[in-house]
């Protein structure tokens, strides 16, 4: 990227990008729990008026927190917190079990996207390529992931399963440019659509892994 025809860096722009995304979540968040508060406070009031004034033995009107799980409810009235919740979960191992973290970014089949806390609830298919953790400013985990799907729940909380995982750092150039070799030959010599598909199913793969060793 250039930016006033100074070339940035991948890691400034991406320091860039979090520092915005933050600047806009902590500006929202005042307004968010005033106006959680105001809700509550209202409720309230309300509360206390039916009760001198409903017949006896009327039940209480139900309001929407009444129907929200527990969390949820805090969530409503406490604002956005400042860390999000990341389950990283695979079938043998969980890299991050319920760990707080500042951001994660997600290579989706939409396009790439971050989660941060507040973050809309939202189901997304995975496609190959890097989940970066950012634990923190100076903590950040990238993983090359295969395939799988993220779930961003309305608690803050973020659930990403992947069928496979490895961190970026344990990826082997000269393995995944012979792969991307192997593949594309087979792709070359398939004798019918099931075989070429495989061997396409390869090269995307190694193409993202590539890229990702390219990154580091």
């Amino acid at each position: 990227s250039n930016f006033g025809g100074t070339r940035a860096t991948p890691a400034a722009t991406m320091y860039a990008l979090r520092t915005i995304a933050r600047r806009a979540a902590h500006s929202a968040a005042p307004q968010t729990r005033a106006f959680a508060s105001a809700s509550k406070d209202s409720i309230d009031a309300f509360m206390t008026k039916f009760a001198q004034h409903a017949p006896p033995k009327f039940d209480a009107p139900s309001t929407p927190t009444t129907f929200m799980p527990a969390a949820a409810a805090a969530e409503a009235t406490s604002g956005t917190p400042e860390k999000l919740k990341l389950n990283f979960y695979m079938p043998h191992a969980a890299p991050h079990d319920g760990e707080e973290v500042d951001m994660v970014l997600v290579p989706a089949t939409t396009g790439d996207f971050g989660i941060l806390p507040g973050h809309v609830p939202t189901v997304s298919q995975l496609r190959p390529g890097v989940v970066s953790v950012h634990v923190n400013d100076k903590d950040v985990k990238k993983y090359f992931v295969s395939s799988g799907f993220a779930f961003v729940h309305a608690d803050s909380t973020a659930d990403i399963c992947a069928i496979e995982a490895v961190p970026v750092e344990q990826l082997d150039p000269e393995a995944v440019k012979k792969g991307l070799a192997d593949f594309t030959a087979k792709f070359a010599g398939a004798k019918d659509d099931f075989e070429k598909a495989q061997a396409q199913i390869g090269i995307d793969v190694c193409n993202a892994m590539v890229a990702a060793v390219d990154a580091k």
